[in-house]
């Protein structure tokens, strides 16, 4: 019988070990409906869930839900929007009683004396062009002066098809302003014409995460098995997609047979009581989902599917200790 001792030598034993029993619970939560942006193929105006529930306006009633969230289990709380950084108040809630991470546009500089280590990870759609095409503006110029060398902060770089071949253009630029990059892969939920995804952009993406990986080692959050997953939607000869994924809100969850799934995992909506599918959308078709969250947490909870080589073991390490690093269980 394989087991972890019997797969791994004492130095990546040890690395197992630091990541094994942080018994990661989390959840993610809208902040807000409203945004200071509207970008082509975001998944939460696309699929209208900024008009699935009323915000919550009464902060009290914030702190209350929060800590009903901490009793329940939640050790890591993911906030998203619309813009949380509309309401540092509510951001605030979280920040005082759990782990939080802040999904942001970067526009808005959360301030560093009310939220002196709170992990913020700041969405970038491309360079220049695809930022004014998508987003409307280049958001890089404002959320670069933002964050210039902030120690708690990275970028989420969602790659588009028109970005294969000139990656390094943008994470030579968040090497410039001291960041790191975490890199995931854009789904067109509107159907933007010229980014959609073929065999062949996809074979090549996944050669440029690879080389950006090696080139900027101390800027690239990433390993090469997760280039991997996320570019073929394949792990251990099994295709991702609504049988497999595990970011399932968990009393929506009436899958026959059960996945492996993350454990009392809950989208909330801003009301603090509509729930919300999964941690994308429900008009989403998952089989074309890039989502990179998902994505790791596919192989996270398949520890097990892993145990059959040493090989498959590190990688599936390499992908926990990635998410841990991103969410601030682990240093960099």
């Amino acid at each position: 019988m394989k087991t972890v001792s019997s797969l791994l030598d004492s130095a990546w034993h040890e690395r197992y070990k630091k990541i094994s029993s942080l018994n990661i619970r989390s959840s993610i939560y809208d902040v807000t409906n409203q945004c200071n942006l509207r970008c082509k193929g975001c998944f939460f105006f696309s699929s209208n869930e900024h008009q699935a529930a009323n915000e919550e306006m009464d902060i009290g009633k914030w702190s209350r839900f929060v800590q009903k969230e901490k009793e329940r289990g939640v050790n890591l709380a993911i906030l998203i929007g619309g813009e949380p950084t509309l309401y540092l108040d509510r951001l605030e809630t979280f920040y005082n009683m759990l782990p939080t991470y802040c999904a942001t546009n970067g526009l808005i500089k959360i301030p560093r004396e009310r939220f002196p280590d709170m992990m913020v990870g700041i969405s970038l759609w491309g360079d220049e062009e695809d930022e004014k095409l998508l987003r409307g503006k280049d958001t890089f110029a404002v959320s670069g002066k933002n964050y210039k060398g902030d120690p708690n902060t990275y970028y989420l770089y969602t790659i588009t098809p028109k970005q294969v071949g000139r990656i390094e253009h943008v994470i030579s630029k968040i090497a410039d302003v001291g960041l790191k990059v975490h890199l995931q892969l854009l789904t067109n939920d509107e159907n933007v014409d010229g980014f959609f995804w073929t065999e062949g952009k996809l074979k090549d993406v996944r050669a440029e995460m690879d080389d950006m990986l090696e080139k900027y080692p101390s800027t690239v959050i990433s390993c090469k098995y997760y280039h991997e997953i996320i570019t073929t939607g394949r792990m251990m000869k099994r295709a991702f997609g609504w049988a497999e994924c595990p970011s399932v809100t968990e009393p929506l969850d009436n899958r026959n047979p059960q996945p492996k799934r993350l454990i009392r995992f809950i989208r909330w909506a801003s009301d603090l009581q509509t729930m919300h599918r999964c941690c994308t959308s429900a008009t989403r078709d998952c089989s074309t989902c890039k989502d990179g969250a998902a994505h790791m947490s596919w192989v996270m909870v398949n520890k097990r599917g892993h145990l059959n080589s040493t090989k498959d073991l590190q990688n599936w390490i390499e992908v926990y200790e990635m998410f841990a690093k991103l969410y601030r269980f682990i240093p960099w």
